[in-house]
């Protein structure tokens, strides 16, 4: 419980800092874009890597196995939970709603968060539970968006994401056996401490552009109690009566009470979907993920 509440109190340190640097206007908007990149295509693939330099076991496959497929299953129960709970917005915000149930910011902030309450075999898995939300973010997504869905373009981002590379690769090298060498393994073990620092940092510099007066409606703050209670509580109950581990069972649930994806924005603004809506769900989610991730955190450990 103590190792427990100091990462938690790392966690909202660095937020904090991110949040001062933000307010000071130390980092500027594009350098806060450069970073985000930074840590998407860089930082976080080296983590994601490293995490799966450790001996496999039986046990560890299954685990694979089994988050793999609750993953398929959350993704499949985002689709449908979208389309039934938000049945009385506008046509607009129902197309926010809906692709934020289904693009987490698992990614961005769980990986770390998995990480430092279950160790490489958290962010290991965390990894693996992230492919079919890839997958899902550019075809199921786009396509609530666009009306249109682009397999072809659909399998080509996925397929390239520096994120599931990473993966593939980390997969490769731990069925093997195979010795990176250390030349090689150094300088991506050095790139991969920076991750937890740097994404808390810039989850705090999005938090200090918050306009707390038009931040928050009913449909907002009932989208977040789906998003961050809801959901991960069926998530939890369902691996509680399934035969697998402890961690898979936590990592599936902490992952599933992430905030919205910050691609929400992105896509509604280019789709001309309300992007000011998605904007105030994506933050209010992003700022009440805080407290919600230290409770579940507690949960889980318990």
């Amino acid at each position: 419980m103590q190792e427990l509440l100091s990462l938690e109190f790392n966690i909202f340190v660095m937020v904090a800092v991110g949040f001062l640097v933000g307010k000071l206007k130390i980092v500027g908007k594009e350098g806060e874009k450069n970073i985000t990149d930074l840590v998407l295509l860089v930082i976080l693939p080296c983590n994601i890597f490293n995490s799966f330099m450790t001996k496999l076991t039986s046990d560890m496959a299954a685990d694979c196995l089994w988050i793999l497929g609750i993953s398929i299953g959350i993704q499949v129960l985002a689709v449908i939970y979208g389309k039934l709970a938000f049945k009385k917005q506008t046509e607009d915000e129902r197309c926010n709603l809906a692709y934020a149930m289904i693009c987490s910011n698992a990614g961005f902030l769980g990986n770390p968060v998995a990480e430092g309450v279950f160790g490489s075999l958290g962010l290991m898995l965390g990894s693996i539970y992230l492919i079919p939300q890839r997958i899902m973010m550019w075809s199921e997504g786009l396509a609530i968006f666009s009306g249109v869905s682009d397999k072809k373009a659909a399998a080509k981002k996925v397929i390239t994401h520096p994120c599931v590379i990473a993966c593939i690769l980390g997969l490769i090298v731990m069925i093997s056996g195979m010795t990176v060498p250390a030349l090689i393994l150094a300088p991506i073990q050095t790139l991969a401490k920076c991750n937890t620092a740097m994404s808390m940092m810039v989850i705090g510099m999005i938090l200090s552009e918050i306009d707390l007066t038009r931040l928050v409606d009913k449909t907002v703050a009932m989208f977040t109690i789906h998003r961050l209670v809801i959901l991960p509580t069926i998530v939890f109950i369902a691996c509680s009566l399934l035969p697998v581990s402890k961690t898979v069972t936590g990592v599936s649930t902490l992952l599933a009470a992430m905030p919205a994806g910050a691609t929400t924005t992105m896509l509604a603004s280019k789709y001309d979907r309300d992007p000011k809506f998605a904007t105030r769900i994506v933050i209010f989610s992003t700022l009440c993920s805080i407290p919600a991730i230290m409770l579940w955190s507690l949960i889980l450990k318990r």
